[in-house]
């Protein structure tokens, strides 16, 4: 059994509040170690990609936006409309199983790695504070002492450039709803005309400054629901940060020349503690405060080398594997859940890869069969639904292929307007003379920008004259 004084209550209550309901500030330490080096590596990827994301375009089109207010989508470069909302549907679908597959698997790994609150507040923020303000203790230290100048000028700073920090991620995040080139237009514009820009600005600007300089971890502990959800995704087998309490016990100091004999490789230093985020104390166990950030690995590996002991005491594996000495390996269930999620992701990209820009289809008129004029022609209505999935307009074109039929359209505009829906009427007509059965197949080709993009094939219903 652990020796630790919060081992027997600590799920009690939050590591960040006290019996009394009071919030309890958190210090982590930067603690560098191989672990550490890889999450950096992998911030500045995802910081680099939310930053210029929305600048870069394919084909035009920027990699990302997702305009809520005019209902322009584009996702890898593919634009979307709103009737394609069933590809969101199953994109959406996907992104919920492909989460809840990960994290049985593998645990929260999303959160201490790639969640975007963990990236900046772990790389942006707290490298800045502990830039400005120094580090844990020397922060300690300064929130105690009373109003100085030295005090003001470090707070003064450091709140400065959060804010600052924060505006410019609220204008990336505006860019990413409306794009730059409106964005740009807002700023450079008349105050009277863009007011509401400015009002919407403001407003995250505030809240960015407010989730990173004050709220911090309350978000992964209380305000995500991701860090609920995970208690009831895990199971024993899910591999997460975890600590080796057969090898670790009994804790305590070591002392030279004392016989170990009788303790484990825990020196019980706390440094696991001091480095979490979250302020947790991973050898009581799984919890819903670990975000997997793999800090307390790090500091613990530290600790490992200097007193010459293997590392890995805190490690990323399942109980099931520490509790039976099994090293990690890949199960059935973990080969099963990567291809369903690779299938899943390959399913995903299919979809986004083989959408056309446009959609048509063409239909008979309902409730109308054919209609014979004095001149002895027939004719047929059909209605002709085009969607034009882009954001530029489209010149199209319909060819009818049938020999001794003529092809008459009421609307003579070629133009298809971007994003929008045109309903077009289409009438046909046969000379009696030519038709020898009551359904006469007809092939028309829809031509857009000169390209062919589909062809139609349907019935001419008429009349049999002997």
């Amino acid at each position: 059994m652990s020796n630790h004084p919060n081992t027997e209550n600590f799920r009690e209550h939050l590591a960040n509040v006290t019996d009394s309901g009071k919030r309890i500030w958190i210090y982590p330490k930067i603690i560098k170690g191989a672990f550490y080096r890889y999450r950096t590596y992998l911030s500045w990827f995802l910081l680099a990609f939310f930053f210029l994301a929305p600048f870069i375009k394919i084909g035009g089109y920027p990699l990302l936006l997702l305009n809520v207010f005019e209902r322009k989508f584009v996702i890898f470069g593919q634009p979307f409309w709103p009737q394609d909302f069933h590809v969101f549907v199953f994109l959406a679908l996907t992104l919920l199983v492909f989460i809840v597959l990960f994290t049985v698997v593998f645990g929260r790994v999303w959160c201490g790695w790639a969640c975007p609150q963990t990236i900046f507040m772990e790389m942006v923020f707290r490298k800045i504070e502990n830039w400005i303000e120094g580090n844990a203790n020397k922060q300690k230290k300064l929130d105690a002492m009373p109003w100085n100048r030295e005090k003001i000028l470090k707070k003064g700073a450091k709140h400065f450039v959060f804010l600052l920090i924060s505006f410019i991620i609220a204008h990336t995040f505006f860019v990413y709803l409306i794009g730059y080139e409106e964005l740009w237009a807002m700023i450079s514009g008349p105050l009277s005309e863009n007011y509401i820009a400015l009002v919407g600005l403001v407003i995250f600007t505030i809240v960015f400054y407010l989730v990173f300089a004050k709220l911090r971890e309350i978000v992964c502990i209380i305000i995500c629901p991701y860090g609920r959800l995970q208690g009831v995704m895990l199971d024993p087998n899910s591999m997460v940060v975890a600590y080796d309490e057969v090898r670790g016990e009994p804790r305590g100091k070591r002392k030279r020349g004392e016989d170990q004999s009788d303790k484990g490789d825990c020196v019980d230093c706390g440094l696991c503690v001091d480095v979490c985020p979250t302020g947790i104390d991973i050898r009581n166990g799984t919890q819903l405060e670990c975000v997997n950030c793999t800090a307390c690995m790090d500091a613990c590996d530290s600790v490992m080398e200097k007193i010459n002991l293997p590392k890995g005491l805190v490690r990323i594996d399942s109980k099931n594997n520490i509790q039976n000495r099994v090293g990690f390996k890949f199960t059935p269930r973990i080969i099963a859940y990567s291809i369903v999620m690779l299938i899943l992701f390959g399913s995903s990209v299919g979809i986004l890869a083989t959408r056309t820009s446009v959609e048509a289809n063409m239909f008979r008129v309902p409730g109308m069969t054919y209609t014979e004029a004095a001149d002895g022609k027939v004719s047929n209505l059909y209605n002709l639904s085009l969607v034009n999935k882009t954001f530029e307009d489209m010149d199209f074109q319909i060819e009818l292929k049938t020999k001794n039929a003529t092809l008459i359209r009421a609307d003579k505009d070629t133009i298809l307007e971007s994003n929008n829906e045109e309903k077009k009427v289409i009438l046909i007509e046969m000379e009696q003379k030519h038709i020898h059965d009551n359904e006469v197949p007809m092939e028309m080709d829809l031509y857009i920008e000169g390209k062919l993009v589909k062809t139609f094939n349907t019935k001419f219903l008429a009349p049999v004259r002997e």
